[in-house]
């Protein structure tokens, strides 16, 4: 019995250390430095994809987002146009905190969307109810942004339920040249 306790174990600690985001701090050096507010200031694009578990892509969709300042937090706006045909529309509310991370709110993300940034990275986890085929799921995301240059950031979540991946979200968001 002893043995196949340490098995269990073992692969338990294995499977949960595979499936760990590395922490922000690994890109305090790197340039260019990500500020939420100036890259998603005023109308940014992204075209991004869902993938299930096997890697099947299942959904590609558009994103028109519209961000500004109003006092002391951060609104953002996304409309989504799926390529089924739906379309889907999300509001945050983020607030930058005194310790430099961020806080954020949606009608639809159960409690607070929790942020932490160092260099061009910025990792993002919150709770979203996820509507499908009529039923809505509670679903975890973990969000890894990468800023690439001024104008382009790559988004890669895991999308996790009970602790067990579901899928992946791929994102890359373009703002206009200046």
């Amino acid at each position: 019995m002893k043995p196949l306790v340490a098995i269990v174990l073992g692969a338990a600690t294995i499977l949960g250390t595979a499936c760990t985001t590395p922490d922000v701090s690994l890109y305090a050096q790197e340039r260019p430095v990500f500020d939420l507010p100036q890259f998603f200031s005023g109308n940014t694009e992204a075209w991004g994809m869902f993938q299930k578990r096997s890697g099947e892509i299942v959904k590609r969709f558009h994103v028109a987002l519209d961000g500004r300042m109003s006092q002391d937090q951060f609104v953002l706006h996304e409309t989504f146009r799926y390529s089924d045909g739906t379309t889907q529309e999300r509001t945050w509310t983020l607030k930058r905190e005194r310790d430099g991370t961020w806080r954020g709110e949606a009608p639809d993300v159960v409690g607070t969307a929790t942020g932490e940034s160092a260099g061009n990275v910025l990792r993002w986890r919150y709770t979203l109810q996820l509507p499908v085929d009529g039923k809505v799921y509670d679903v975890q995301f973990d969000d890894m942004m990468v800023l690439i240059d001024p104008q382009t950031m790559i988004n890669r979540a895991r999308v996790t339920k009970f602790g067990f991946e579901v899928g992946q979200v791929t994102v890359v968001f373009r703002r206009p040249a200046p």
